[in-house]
């Protein structure tokens, strides 16, 4: 299960509503080890389209070397489909590098809803998880 913050859930759907029509990727970084995305990083779409993604190469290393330094990991690595509903695509599952990441999917077919799915993407294998919105803001 994805357990992530609404605020994050927020400027992801923001940041893929603001590149429609062409697809928008980025990182949330969290603490090695954790599995907590606390840090929404966008990123540029080097492919500059609307049925694929592809971060810009030196952009990728600065980003991660960042995490690096910060003692972080790529949580969750998103992107969004702006036609298609929000599953892995064949060359989305082919790029799934980060076996550890949460693979979060937003589309943007309908202007009016959010479709958000979070999927772990293993050696070619896709497993839907459920998403767990909270409210970092309220405490329990």
């Amino acid at each position: 299960m994805l357990t992530i913050d609404r605020a994050i859930v927020d400027a992801i759907v923001a940041h893929a509503r603001r590149d429609h029509p062409d697809e928008a990727c980025g990182v949330v970084a969290g603490p090695i080890g954790s599995d907590v995305p606390t840090r929404h990083i966008p990123m540029d779409n080097a492919a500059r389209s609307m049925t694929f993604y592809e971060f810009d190469s030196m952009e990728h290393l600065r980003v991660w070397r960042e995490m690096d330094d910060l003692d972080e990991e790529p949580v969750v690595i998103y992107h969004s489909h702006t036609a298609t509903e929000a599953y892995p695509s064949r060359t989305d599952i082919s790029f799934a590098g980060e076996p550890n990441a949460h693979y979060l999917l937003v589309s943007t077919r309908e202007p009016d809803s959010e479709e958000i799915r979070s999927f772990r993407i293993v050696d070619g294998v896709v497993t839907e998880e459920e998403v767990n919105i909270v409210d970092a803001t309220v405490k329990a």
